[in-house]
């Protein structure tokens, strides 16, 4: 085992990107430390990889699972080159019909579990003075949609953390790249998704109906998740890799519309929004 070669740490290993992303680590020679809730399923990605393949149980929202599978992928790779923050789900529900519980569990898993788990790399990565953080966000994060608001919220989150820390991190020689997908073909608007049991008729053609909308589509999405994982590979192998990548003709179109509609609504309201100053 060459140890010069990068060390990955990628959570959600199971299914989709993180399936995907393992798999092409794995192709490239490198090593990784991948986790999954259930270690099992990794077990053909480990197969004939043992030497440079480390499979590991992590729920995200279990804080001494997380300390315990950092550990171990240090213990046994010495450091972590790369982090991929991809474990998440996606919850449907319009703002007035969300759960209390579900509402926390999704950012648990999306905001908190991401967090820790950055916190306990960081540190090998400052002491190395080299890293890449990849922390999966969705077009989401930066496009609210109806029974999507609280995953949105979640995303946009993500979104402030991970533009923060590329901020702080940049000067010690640690990269952040925030992963902004469209629809692609995974689980997260089918087996994966959590779906709110309250459905208030007044939002039947809002939040109902699009909550419909992403059911149906599931599996018919234009996004292929083999390509989102090479290009994950490209932005990390580049010598000046972007804060944002967008994945998916839908996630630039629909980023683009977002621009415009930005500044047609910051511009509209110029006169007032300078209005705010004292006079000078």
């Amino acid at each position: 085992m060459a140890e010069d070669t990068p060390v990955w740490f990628v959570t959600g290993c199971s299914t989709g990107f993180g399936r995907e992303i393992a798999k092409q680590v794995l192709c490239k020679g490198w090593r990784i430390a991948m986790t999954a809730r259930n270690v099992a399923s990794l077990e053909d990605l480990v197969t004939g990889n043992e030497d440079r393949a480390l499979p590991l149980k992590l729920d995200v929202t279990v804080p001494s699972e997380i300390e315990k599978a950092v550990a171990e992928a240090e213990a046994r790779f010495s450091r972590v080159d790369v982090l991929v923050n991809n474990a998440g789900y996606g919850y449907f529900s319009g703002i007035e019909e969300g759960e209390d519980a579900e509402i926390r569990r999704q950012f648990e898993t999306n905001v908190f579990g991401l967090n820790t788990v950055t916190l306990k790399v960081l540190p090998g990565m400052r002491a190395c003075r080299k890293g890449h953080i990849f922390n999966f966000s969705s077009i989401g994060g930066l496009i609210a949609y109806p029974a999507l608001g609280y995953y949105n919220a979640s995303k946009f989150a993500v979104e402030a953390l991970s533009e923060a820390l590329a901020k702080e991190a940049r000067p010690l020689g640690i990269n952040v790249t925030i992963v902004e997908p469209g629809g692609f073909r995974t689980d997260w608007a089918g087996r994966s998704v959590i779906e709110s049991s309250i459905e208030i008729e007044d939002y039947a053609e809002t939040a109902g109906a699009y909550r419909k909308g992403l059911k149906a589509g599931s599996g018919q999405q234009d996004g292929d998740p083999v390509r989102a994982a090479a290009a994950v590979i490209k932005a990390y192998e580049t010598e000046n890799p972007p804060l944002r990548l967008l994945l998916s003709a839908q996630a630039y179109n629909r980023a683009m519309e977002r621009l415009d509609e930005l500044r047609q609504n910051f511009e509209q309201w110029k006169d007032v929004t300078l209005s705010a100053d004292f006079p000078k």
